[in-house]
């Protein structure tokens, strides 16, 4: 009966029928796919409603990943907004991480707003994982596990090298975990006050009797501060004796003298020998001027003959005197080489 009816009506009442139609066909699309999320919302007052779903939908946000955050937030008295889940969700933000901090934190008596636990979860920091370390605190190994150092290595002043492991008990600093330093600092800072500590102590024996000296020392420097973390503790795990750096270095000291004084040794004595040989240079020059004057000797007793102021008697002479001279040197040199018995 009512289709026929409809038939016989005019073409916009068809039309308009038609459109009711399809509203009423995707409106039970829409129950039907998310009547189950509305009605969990529902029931945990969530405040999620069913358009906003529908809009969330559109913006390509899933609607059961917000309604989830939203009942498990509301289910532990955790005030937060639809819009601003959402909104997390669009910037790239892991939202049930969120809210699962957000929870522990208020269990915990931690002071931690919606607000600065997205803010920590966009800047790339494990926002969970910092309650967590925060209320139960965890133990960071100097030097760290990762490198390849098994100590660290400190000298006292008397010169004898420790070997030094320390175990640091930390907890998450909340306020300071956006732009605070990470585990690499805190580790850093630790060794370098451990041999600071170490280097202030006058022998290595005070060090082995009282090591919680060096943790005193190293708590006192504030060495957390600009950290993400707050250091509770500084325990020396192990210390043990290394080489004798002092007497090592002195020995080196030596020996580096030794060869200094070595090589000006050899200096000098290069020198002196250039020296000797520039001696012998000149004997030898001297030497050979002598032996230039001794040739012009001849030449001028030929003038003096020629000249008429030397006769045959003063030549016979002057050859007895050279020839006696001559007999008087062999034998001085005969003496001598008699004398000496380490002469050749």
């Amino acid at each position: 009966m009512f289709v026929p009816t409809l038939l016989q009506s005019s073409p916009g009442t068809v039309a308009l029928f038609v459109v009711l139609g399809l509203l009423a066909l995707v409106f039970l699309i829409v129950l039907f796919k998310y009547v189950g999320l509305y009605v969990q919302a529902v029931l945990a007052r969530a405040d999620v409603g069913l358009f906003d779903m529908v809009a969330m939908s559109l913006r390509k946000v899933p609607p059961s990943l917000i309604v989830r955050a939203k009942v498990t937030a509301v289910q532990a008295g955790i005030e937060s907004s639809t819009r601003d889940v959402e909104a997390h969700y669009l910037a790239g933000g892991n939202v049930l991480n969120v809210i699962r901090a957000l929870i522990a934190a208020h269990r915990a008596g931690l002071t931690l707003d919606f607000k600065m636990a997205t803010g920590i979860d966009l800047a790339g920091r494990d926002i969970l994982d910092a309650i967590q370390t925060s209320v139960n605190p965890k133990v960071i190994d100097c030097p760290s596990s990762e490198r390849r150092e098994e100590s660290i290595a400190a000298v006292a002043k008397d010169g004898i090298q420790l070997l030094c492991r320390a175990r640091v008990t930390v907890r998450t600093n909340i306020p300071q975990l956006v732009g605070g330093a990470t585990e690499e600092t805190v580790v850093a800072r630790v060794g370098e006050g451990i041999v600071a500590a170490i280097g202030a102590a006058q022998t290595y024996k005070d060090v082995l009797e009282a090591p919680n000296r060096i943790s005193q020392a190293v708590l006192s420097r504030g060495l957390d501060a600009g950290t993400a973390f707050e250091i509770l503790s500084i325990d020396i795990a192990d210390i043990n004796v290394g080489e004798n750096v002092g007497a090592k270095l002195q020995a080196d000291q030596a020996e580096a003298n030794k060869r200094m004084a070595q090589a000006q040794a050899e200096v000098r004595r290069a020198m002196a020998v250039a020296e000797e040989q520039e001696n012998q240079a000149k004997v030898m020059l001297n030497r050979a001027k002598v032996v230039e004057n001794e040739a012009q000797v001849p030449l001028a007793m030929s003038d003096a003959f020629r000249a008429g102021q030397l006769g045959i008697l003063d030549y016979y002479r002057f050859k007895n005197i050279q020839s006696d001279t001559d007999m008087r040197n062999s034998i001085a040199e005969k003496d001598h080489l008699d004398d000496d018995p380490n002469a050749s």
